[in-house]
């Protein structure tokens, strides 16, 4: 995805996570961040679109606590979100093609642009799951959030960022995500990490369903009985239990 697309997509994607949150208790607990009430959620979200339009501008700084960000009254928080992601938009646009900091090394400012993308994504289905309510996600942009969540989990510093997917390391066996059409995703766990490609093969454990679903099951907002699972179902369910965004 180009820049121009990605950002427009933060931008409708902020827009609905807003719009979810309008109205609702901030005090609800979040059931997939047991941990957060819904005012923190919404406080991550504005914190880590912020958060990114300084790395852009100034480069590498501390993560932020999500705890310690204030989103403001619930009846400022639509204003407060776009804010955020005005902010993230514009340190994109105008760092151009210039190489920023990222956690895999420096690569281009967009890098940050999808990666705030997806995470909200993803966090809008927490929202929703916290309000009873739906998400829908276009085809497109589930699979690239696919995609960039395992180029995270195959590069090396993401299990020096995360102990846990350390344990994803394996001895050749093989795990297909599978969305229709020829679409999918082969994964590969090797004694040195995980290595994947687009495509289908027969593999030892195959997920396959719409791919927003098979996004929010790999991301583990929903059960894995939620996608049809043919193969080794342990080595879905190891998979599963090592890698919650």
């Amino acid at each position: 995805m180009d820049t121009t697309s990605l950002a427009e997509a933060l931008h409708a994607r902020t827009a609905a996570f807003a719009e979810t949150v309008t109205g609702a208790d901030p005090d609800a607990r979040v059931p997939t961040c047991p941990d957060w009430p819904l005012r923190v959620l919404v406080g991550h979200i504005g914190q880590a679109h912020r958060w990114s339009a300084d790395i852009v501008r100034s480069g590498p700084s501390p993560v932020p606590d999500p705890l310690d960000a204030d989103p403001g009254a619930p009846a400022t928080w639509t204003d407060w979100l776009r804010q955020g992601a005005d902010d993230l938009t514009k340190s994109v646009l105008d760092a151009g093609e210039s190489p920023v900091w990222t956690f895999f090394g420096e690569q281009p400012a967009r890098f940050w642009l999808r990666r705030m993308l997806h995470d909200t994504t993803i966090h809008h289905a927490d929202a929703a799951l916290t309000t009873g309510t739906t998400i829908e996600v276009a085809p497109d942009l589930a699979a690239d959030a696919i995609s960039e969540w395992l180029e995270m989990l195959a590069n090396p510093v993401t299990a020096s960022l995360r102990p846990d997917f350390a344990e994803l390391c394996g001895t050749g066996q093989t795990l297909q995500l599978r969305a229709g059409h020829g679409e999918g995703w082969l994964i590969t766990r090797e004694p040195g990490g995980v290595r994947w490609a687009r495509g289908t093969t027969a593999a030892d454990v195959t997920l396959a369903g719409p791919v927003q679903d098979l996004l929010l099951v790999l991301t583990r907002r929903r059960p894995a009985e939620d996608v049809t699972i043919t193969g080794d179902r342990a080595l879905a369910d190891h998979w599963l239990a090592h890698t919650a965004a």
